[in-house]
């Protein structure tokens, strides 16, 4: 059987803030959780947990493959929340969306500091 992602673990300030951030924006579902675990599901059964790590939070880069009308409403999320983004991972071009790759993507950060990244084409 060839590997397939299954999950990870995202280290969070506030693992029940962090799952709520991404269940909106990505229109996942809560999964069971446990121990010092929040979980979200999404497709194909790939599991994000949220848990507060013993060490300091160091910044990681999570880009999540959308569909155009996915975008369009996670963008608009986005915008009425307030959340600061970016046309590019340098975060040099505020407010904006690009339009590399073929599709449409854009840059933030989630309540723990991690750069987000929404694209609606894949890189390959």
């Amino acid at each position: 059987m060839p590997a397939t992602f299954n999950h990870t673990i995202i280290a969070s300030l506030d693992g029940p803030v962090s799952a709520q951030f991404y269940t909106e924006l990505l229109e996942a579902e809560p999964a069971p959780s446990w121990g010092p675990f929040t979980n979200i599901s999404l497709t194909d059964g790939v599991m994000l947990q949220f848990a507060a790590p013993p060490f300091e939070i160091q910044m990681q880069h999570y880009a999540f493959l959308v569909g155009d009308a996915h975008f369009e409403r996670a963008y608009a999320w986005l915008v009425d929340h307030d959340i600061e983004h970016w046309a590019d991972p340098h975060m040099t071009r505020p407010e904006e969306t690009n339009s590399e790759h073929g599709g449409r993507g854009v840059y933030f950060k989630d309540p723990a500091g991690h750069l987000l990244e929404l694209i609606t084409r894949p890189y390959l």
